[in-house]
């Protein structure tokens, strides 16, 4: 196949950060119609007035269509949550195990602390995404996937069976089970965990570009997960995780986790599902899936990817005083997007 068109996809699961780096990166998630913008700013957006100013940024920066989250805290007020999925200002509310990432310290360390806004969202039909990780350090990293769907999500589902959850960046294929074994749940699937697996990042030296939170898994992992998102299946969908932080972030002694992908999301998405021979399954998982778990219509604007010649990307983009190094899958990508 050498071109192919579909609705034009979304992203549900996108960082755009604040400030200059906002006006920076913003643009680059110009393929995408929507984007469930991460509320983890410092300080966070956790209020109803917090996701309209920051939506109100988003759209000054230059990504026109927004679906903003807020931030639960063990301080959420049931109330503000519930006014403001109903005004239609937030679309979703992500709940962050405390320590689990990127300005992540305003997170929840109990789930028996936020009961109360759980029950509020369940009757109200609010969505909750999730972070799937616990943080004890005393479990192993490459663990905290696995530990989290026993010890939280399994708990926390027989509790709310009608809480709408999106288990973010799965990245196991114990995840994938679970998200196959608990109908209406979705998953989200980013660039670098169809991409890549843990030896990509770590054998014959450590490339800090392609460590992001939930790490990077082996080989076996990264197979499940090609197969789940190239199989048509309606619980998963496109979330890039694309996460921007400053190069001199990324290259340092202690670097930032994250994968700043946007601009070259859909052209790596249309390469593995190449791969994998199921170009005419990526429409489903890049354009349909998403809104019906969400219960949106799809984008009515079409893309058209064609293969040609390999991309000419720039490592960096640089601008608005910033500099974040583009995500580097390692091989030419061929899909152009028009």
């Amino acid at each position: 196949m050498e071109s192919l068109t579909i609705r034009r996809p979304d992203d549900w699961h996108l960082h755009l950060r604040d400030g200059d780096m906002l006006r920076a990166v913003a643009p680059e998630s110009r393929d995408m119609g929507r984007a469930i913008v991460m509320p983890n700013l410092v300080p966070p957006v956790v209020t109803h007035d917090d996701a309209r100013a920051y939506r109100e940024r988003i759209v000054a920066a230059g990504f026109a269509r927004p679906l903003m989250t807020l931030y639960l805290t063990e301080g959420t007020n049931p109330d503000d949550v519930v006014s403001a999925h109903a005004a239609g200002t937030i679309t979703a509310v992500k709940l962050y195990p405390a320590g689990a990432t990127t300005n992540s310290a305003s997170g929840v360390r109990s789930i028996e602390a936020v009961r109360a806004v759980l029950a509020a969202m369940e009757a109200a039909g609010v969505p909750l995404c999730l972070h799937g990780e616990v943080t004890d350090r005393e479990i192993d990293i490459f663990d905290r996937e696995a530990r989290f769907l026993d010890d939280v999500l399994t708990p926390l589902r027989a509790a709310h069976p009608e809480l709408k959850l999106t288990l973010e960046h799965v990245t196991t294929s114990e995840a994938v089970d679970w998200v196959r074994a608990h109908p209406g749940v979705g998953a989200t699937i980013t660039v670098q965990h169809l991409l890549a697996n843990r030896n990509d990042m770590l054998a014959g030296g450590l490339r800090p570009h392609f460590y992001c939170l939930p790490i990077l898994k082996r080989g076996r992992h990264q197979e499940a997960l090609r197969a789940a998102a190239t199989s048509g299946e309606s619980a998963f969908f496109l979330g890039t995780d694309s996460a921007p932080h400053p190069t001199h972030a990324k290259e340092a002694t202690c670097c930032a986790a994250g994968c700043f992908t946007a601009p070259i999301a859909l052209a790596c998405y249309a390469h593995v599902f190449e791969e994998e021979d199921a170009l005419d399954r990526l429409e489903s998982f890049a354009s349909l899936n998403g809104p019906a778990h969400y219960g949106l219509p799809p984008n009515a604007d079409t893309v058209t990817l064609t293969r040609g010649a390999a991309l000419d990307l720039p490592p960096r983009i640089d601008t608005h005083g910033q500099s974040v190094t583009l995500f580097d899958p390692g091989h030419p990508l061929h899909w152009h997007i028009h």
